[in-house]
């Protein structure tokens, strides 16, 4: 797991006068500034993500080597860590393979909750982290941290419009509020049009984002001893989707659009006891709840469209997820002598308990008429972890890190399709670590990573009268644990005056029983599963450099190589997808740009991300084109007002962030097609700040 990358983005944020900060991560056990971590995270500030008015997740990804997400939805929900992770969900439960935090509470499979205001910087650690963050983190974890409060009240008033009829508002105040301790609420809304024009309803907001989100951390000093740490989050989402058009444009037909909605609220309460002489004590307890509504318009058009046509159909799916998580750890405070070694350590018992319930409503081909599908999911996870670290002097060290975690699923479903998979796993991680001399850093990993198995409950549910197609989908029934193994070596330089920083990183990736979306069509059924595949690869280097050219100029570049392969693979029409690219695997990304303080009150920025074509899914060929963006900012501060102009995509490209091939078009008698969603057009406008 050790790529570890001094986000160059995020230095180059910093004032030309001043030296490279010094930026410290929080999803370790133990805070450590980032470019003495011997672990593979990248780390955005917010005034990196500000150079691109990045409002959420999706906005800055590219600027991360080897990121990638997927829509298929208003919103990226799932994101892709050297080609591992999911697409999309529909009807079956899945565990992610890239996960999410926000302010410590499991967010992952639920990206589009990932807004970023007030959002004080974001981790994306790179490869294996299980050891850490058990089975939803097998390719990477996303850490995403509010801003923490001063003891002195500050904050800051947010307004701003762009096109496509957007419009947001926001504030974010915190300080010292007398027994409670430090406190800081941040409360933001925003919306626009969406990119979508729908010709047959003469409609352009059926794409349409309404978004809004509230946070409130609490950090109160109970006694000497005592602190505790009380996070609550609400969002609301109320987006349109109609994205996917015949016509592969951005003009659609739906006559019934989708939407994308989410109700979400949850809840994290840390307490720590610091006060014995050799270890520290923590106890934390989060809740989530989210409510969502996934639908579409199936047909993507409208009775009439062909002659004779009088089909029209819709897809939705209501998802309603409960979270309680708890998690107990004791962390040293100075080492212990073992084996004659200084040596820290970490132990803790960590438990989930996650139901989840779909009420799916969809046409069902073999009734003629719209059907009703209902489902329950209740997974529990318990996990024993632990870490050491071995000083061997003061410029060696070796940590060693182990996690087992067993997992029971239970599903049921109006299919009268029960399962109860289960099984125990193990990950974690062994990794060297060299200071030569201060400003440099040598690594070399060995870390394991791996998510749960599952059931394939809609395939159970279509078997049938045909006995061929009934032994083949009751074979696939439920699907096993998948495994990541990795091996890196990866090298930190910042130099003396702190105007030049380097990382390196080259890893290699094998996976294990991996988890792959599969689709049969036979007997006129048509139904996706997951299975396990023999095995992938993948290998790349990534490398970050940050360099002043002049006094008041920075120059940025992030550049991410991939090389990925699929093993043992063979799709349902019998094509062996041995040695192709995995999906969302792009094999090459790059984002660079200069960063330029043009006078006291005025900077500017200008980035370019480019990107290698990829392909879409497993199971099919088609791939996306390859894509060059342009971004701008012009920031102008005034006093206490800060005036920012920005813009993304500035040339206006076409790309595509999802792709699908089948037959879906009456018009040319559903003959099998590439169908993708588009990403974000060109984008501009204004934004004011006023800090308090």
């Amino acid at each position: 797991m050790i790529s570890t990358v001094v986000s160059l983005v995020a230095l180059a944020a910093i004032s030309p006068d001043e030296p490279i900060e010094r930026i410290a991560v929080q999803g370790q056990y133990r805070s450590l500034y980032v470019n003495e971590a011997p672990t593979s995270v990248s780390v955005l500030t917010a005034d990196v993500m500000g150079q691109r008015h990045g409002t959420h997740m999706e906005d800055v990804l590219n600027v991360i080597p080897n990121l990638n997400f997927s829509s298929g939805s208003s919103r990226a929900r799932f994101m892709q860590i050297r080609g591992i992770g999911e697409r999309s969900q529909f009807v079956d439960p899945i565990n992610p393979s890239v996960g999410i935090l926000i302010d410590g509470i499991n967010y992952s499979g639920l990206g589009q909750a990932a807004q970023l205001f007030d959002i004080s910087q974001v981790e994306v650690y790179r490869g294996p982290q299980s050891g850490r963050f058990g089975a939803d983190g097998m390719a990477g974890m996303l850490v995403l941290e509010s801003t923490q409060p001063n003891t002195d009240f500050d904050g800051f008033w947010q307004l701003g419009a762009a096109n496509y009829g957007a419009l947001e508002g926001g504030f974010a105040a915190g300080g010292e509020v007398a027994q409670f301790g430090r406190v800081r609420l941040s409360v933001y809304q925003q919306r626009d049009d969406g990119f979508t024009d729908n010709i047959y309803l003469n409609r352009d907001d059926t794409q349409a984002r309404s978004e809004r989100i509230a946070r409130l951390n609490v950090w109160t000093e109970l006694s000497a001893d005592w602190q505790l740490r009380s996070t609550l989050h609400a969002y609301r989402q109320n987006n349109g989707y109609d994205a996917f058009s015949l016509d592969n444009t951005r003009e659609t037909y739906s006559d019934e659009p989708g939407e994308d909605d989410v109700s979400l609220q949850a809840a994290r309460f840390e307490l720590t006891y610091s006060g014995a002489d050799t270890h520290q004590t923590s106890v934390s307890y989060s809740a989530l709840s989210a409510d969502t509504l996934y639908s579409y318009d199936e047909d993507w058009s409208y009775v009439g469209i062909a002659p004779g046509w009088e089909y029209s159909s819709t897809d939705a799916y209501w998802r309603d997820r409960l979270d309680h998580t708890l998690d107990i750890r004791w962390l040293s405070n100075t080492p212990f002598d073992l084996f004659g070694l200084p040596t820290d350590w970490v132990v803790g018992w960590y438990h989930l308990q996650r139901d989840e319930t779909l009420e799916r409503e969809f046409m069902n081909w073999d009734l003629g008429a719209e059907d009703r599908f209902v489902s329950d999911y209740d997974s529990m996870r318990n996990a024993l972890y632990g870490e050491l670290t071995h000083y061997f002097n003061p410029r060696w060290k070796l940590t060693t890190g182990l996690r087992l975690e067993r997992y029971r699923n239970e599903y049921s479903d109006t299919n009268a399709v029960n399962a109860q998979p289960r099984n125990t796993m193990a990950g974690g991680r062994v990794s060297v670590s060299y200071t030569p001399e201060v400003g440099q850093l040598w690594y070399v990993t060995w870390s394991q990573g791996y998510k749960t198995g599952g059931v394939n409950g809609d395939a159970l549910g279509k078997v049938t009268d045909n006995p061929e197609l009934e032994t083949f989908l009751l074979q696939r029934a439920t699907f096993a644990p998948e495994y990541l193994e990795s091996f890196e070596v990866g090298y930190k330089f910042i130099n003396s005056d702190d105007t030049l920083s380097l990382n390196l990183a080259a890893f290699n990736q094998n996976r294990d029983q991996v988890q792959l979306k599969s689709w049969v069509n036979r007997a006129q059924t048509f139904v996706g599963y997951i299975e396990n595949a023999a095995a992938g690869t993948t290998r790349g280097i990534e490398a970050e450099l940050n360099m002043q050219i002049q006094p008041s100029l920075w120059w940025f570049a992030n550049v991410g190589l991939l090389d990925s392969e699929i093993r043992g693979f063979i799709t349902e029409d019998g094509i062996d997808m041995t040695g192709r690219e995995q999906a969302q695997a792009p094999s090459y990304q790059v984002n660079t740009g200069l960063n330029w303080q043009i006078t006291d009150s005025l900077k500017a920025s200008i980035q370019v991300d480019a990107k290698d074509s990829f392909y879409f899914s497993d199971s099919h060929n088609s791939q996306s084109d390859k894509l060059t963006l342009l971004h701008a900012n012009l920031n102008w501060q005034i006093d206490a007002w800060r005036i920012t102009l920005w813009g993304r995509n500035l040339a206006d490209e076409d790309y595509a962030t999802r792709g699908f091939y089948f037959g879906n078009d009456p018009r040319d008698g559903y003959e099998p097609t590439t169908y993708v969603q588009w990403g974000e057009p060109r984008r501009f406008g204004i934004t004011f700040n006023y800090s308090m």
